[in-house]
């Protein structure tokens, strides 16, 4: 093959091309940085309330129980709902129903002892006896928001229970500030409240 033949044969190098950024895009991400610069520069930390959840700073400063507002369905879902499910019906053999439970839908007292002081021990829901262990939140939420939480059970999953007032939860809590364990199953706590140990407001 002639030296002429076997050129004409052969690819030519590649050769890295230019291509540029659109301009549209890059006007488009400046604009972006210079929005974003300015905001940061302008917004204030302390303004209107409105852009949040709509409480004013007032209530957002207060501490627990003076004006802020207790939420009983986030209280639930941050607390509860690992164990007791987002539909109220517990883990079977393990975590009981709160849907249709006498605990949760008769007397409010049981209900506002057993989230002060928590639960252990056998403890028997709708025919079926569970032996575990509950959590209290007596000292780490205030009587409004165990209000709230009590309310929110009460009133979910086809529960339709009256609401609990936070003075409730302040006469529970003063009649029972000796306890400082959890009940040990539901004979001791039904026994409490039926003698008149949680007096109502």
């Amino acid at each position: 093959m002639k030296p002429s033949q076997a050129h004409k044969t052969e690819n030519a190098d590649s050769v890295e091309q230019h291509n540029p950024v659109p301009k549209i895009v890059l006007a488009l991400v400046c604009g972006l940085l210079v929005w974003a610069i300015s905001y940061i520069l302008i917004e204030r930390a302390d303004g209107s309330a409105a852009l949040g959840d709509r409480r004013d700073l007032a209530a957002l400063a207060a501490p627990a129980g003076q004006g802020r507002v207790a939420d009983g369905k986030l209280l639930f879902a941050a607390n509860c709902q690992a164990c007791h499910q987002a539909s109220g019906q517990g883990i079977p053999g393990v975590f009981p129903p709160l849907a249709g439970s006498p605990w949760v839908n008769d007397d409010p007292d049981r209900l506002a002892q057993i989230l002060l002081h928590g639960m252990t021990g056998p403890l028997e829901v709708l025919g079926t006896t569970y032996n575990g262990a509950m959590p209290a939140f007596g000292e780490q939420f205030s009587d409004q928001e165990i209000a709230a939480l009590a309310t929110h059970i009460r009133s979910q999953w086809g529960n339709g229970a009256a609401p609990v007032e936070a003075a409730r939860i302040a006469a529970a809590r003063a009649a029972s500030v000796a306890q400082k364990a959890p009940w040990h199953g539901g004979e001791a706590l039904q026994a409490f409240t039926t003698t008149g140990g949680a007096p109502k407001p």
